[in-house]
């Protein structure tokens, strides 16, 4: 069974028991529709709840919900669990427009500072192995042949 995710305008109201649940976005457009025609589907947000062990049980106990799959129990660095919750996010369509601001571009770099030359050294030769030539002994050379023009001399 493929999991279903809950509507709601806040993760408060996508874990509520009665929250309706869609599978896919033309199902959650439609059931958007439904509850409210001017309601528009945002997006498939990923919220992130740091809870007790006693909450994070409740929310894990079987239940008539309609959704189902749209939890993930995680623990955080210190043990303490964290629940990944996946939900249809909705929003009015002026609502929607609103999106969190964009930090400040950061000031750029002095120019004063030496350039980085670490891959062009470290790639000069197109390989990071250079190739092995096999030595060949002096002394061995009269166990080739000769070319063909010594021969007919």
């Amino acid at each position: 069974m493929s999991h279903a995710y809950p509507l709601g305008k806040t993760v408060d109201a996508a874990l509520s028991k009665v929250a309706p649940a869609a599978r896919t976005l033309p199902e959650a457009e439609a059931l958007a529709r439904t509850l409210d025609p001017k309601l528009k589907v945002v997006e498939l947000a990923i919220d992130w709840l740091t809870v007790s062990e006693e909450a994070a049980d409740a929310m894990f106990a079987p239940s008539g919900a309609l959704a189902h799959g749209h939890l993930q129990r995680y623990e955080d660095d210190k043990g303490h669990p964290v629940v990944a919750v996946t939900w249809w996010k909705l929003a009015l369509p002026g609502e929607a427009a609103e999106k969190p601001a964009k930090p400040a571009p950061k000031a750029k770099a002095p120019a004063a500072e030496p350039a980085d030359h670490t891959d062009d050294l470290y790639f000069r030769r197109g390989r990071t192995k250079p190739s092995r030539r096999r030595y060949v002994d002096p002394r061995q050379l009269d166990l080739f042949r000769q070319s063909r023009k010594d021969d007919e001399a």
